[in-house]
């Protein structure tokens, strides 16, 4: 590099680089331009600030917690439990009121199991056999209840048995029964308690009516006359969710509680209200198909006098409740402006599209925004009259 290039190097560090602008005076592209700059900002304006409210800063990190509690008492007399009134104590999993819990309306009872030998369940595709070679020992039975002992247990004259099995004996034989057990747990009722924060705005609120009445837990029942009444009674949630209580007592299911809190604090804490959707989480399918329902099971266990432990066999079927509290998220002020800018930017590339390549003197303009420089071709800031000219012609 000599010195000259040196020296122009030096120089250029110097050099300030602006914008030209070329004011077309064209009606129609002006025209076009300050309809799309208005329509953008009655966009902004209307749409983005005035309906959805993007001035606003909202709280993400809203901070809630559920308390829950069921109470309601039913009668049933049936042959493996005899008579039997039923509490909150009997039928609600687990007891502590957390925001997901379980209403047992339906049982299938196996009592008085202990642990011996039997022949397993015919219902059991695996259990089958013809001869004791079939029942290898120690290997347990896939979607069984036990162990194979080595032995085939044939009934009658047949030739098929069932492997014995050391297992709780006797061996859980029974099907669903056709009515649910609790079919008047329609009734219960349900107490919902959610309380909420939001940490950015400090404000606090619950779906309690805040008053002094002792007795209006006891009496109310939530509805659209009655939001701040945290009482459910438990059909009126079903059918809610677009399901028959009977028809889910009898097979079990799966509920889900939305409680949606969005709150303008630009009005009065008076205007925060929840809102409730009910909905049915779990998938149902047409007829009496396997995959229909909810259960589970689980065991009461004793000793007799001999110290021989016993345990009576549950399978619960009945309604699972989720209760969650929905969060929000909004797009604040400053990246609303931003976007806001960047569109008034798309008028002038619309524009100049225009002008440099649908109008009868596009090469015109074309040739004022794109100007190339040479050096040693410097211009002396002279317009000639053929360029006044044209000039006026596309004035004109």
């Amino acid at each position: 590099m000599g010195q000259a290039g040196c020296k122009r190097l030096s120089q250029s560090l110097f050099d300030y680089k602006t914008e030209k602008y070329v004011i077309a005076k064209n009606k129609k592209v002006g025209l076009l331009y300050r309809l799309l700059q208005v329509s953008i900002l009655t966009y902004l304006v209307v749409w983005v600030f005035l309906v959805k409210k993007g001035y606003q800063d909202f709280d993400t990190s809203l901070q809630s917690s559920v308390i829950t509690k069921v109470k309601g008492v039913t009668f049933t007399n049936t042959s493996e439990l005899g008579e039997r009134l039923w509490d909150v104590a009997d039928y609600v999993i687990p007891p502590q009121g957390e925001n997901i819990f379980f209403i047992i309306t339906n049982l299938i009872v196996t009592p008085h199991q202990r642990q011996e030998t039997c022949a397993e369940s015919e219902s059991i595709p695996d259990a089958v056999c013809y001869e004791d070679s079939d029942c290898p020992p120690g290997e347990p039975i896939m979607a069984g209840n036990g162990v194979r002992t080595g032995r085939c247990l044939q009934s009658g004259n047949t030739q098929r048995g069932t492997c014995e099995i050391f297992a709780w004996c006797p061996v859980e034989t029974k099907s669903r029964p056709e009515k649910p057990l609790l079919g008047k747990a329609e009734d219960f009722t349900i107490y919902i308690k959610n309380f909420i924060h939001f940490p950015k705005f400090n404000f606090s609120k619950t779906n309690v009516l805040d008053t002094k009445d002792r007795d209006f837990l006891k009496s109310c029942r939530f509805g659209p006359k009655n939001p701040y009444c945290p009482i459910f009674r438990l059909g009126s949630v079903v059918s809610w969710a677009g399901s028959n209580f009977q028809e889910i007592a009898l097979q079990g299911g799966v509920i889900g509680i939305q409680i949606e809190w969005n709150c303008d604090l630009d009005k009065a804490p008076s205007e925060c209200n929840p809102r409730y959707y009910f909905s049915r989480l779990d998938s149902r399918f047409p007829g009496n198909s396997v995959s229909s329902g909810y259960n589970f099971r689980f065991a009461k266990y004793y000793r007799d006098e001999a110290g021989v432990e016993f345990r009576t066999l549950m399978k619960a079927y009945g309604i699972r409740f989720d209760v969650m509290a929905g969060k929000f998220s909004i797009i604040p002020t400053i990246i609303n402006m931003a976007s806001g800018v960047a569109l008034m930017g798309v008028g002038s590339f619309v524009c100049d599209l225009v002008l440099i390549y649908f109008i009868k003197k596009s090469n015109f303009y074309r040739n004022k925004k794109y100007e190339e420089a040479r050096s040693g071709h410097a211009g002396n800031g002279k317009v000639s009259v053929e360029q006044l000219q044209d000039l006026q012609t596309v004035e004109a």
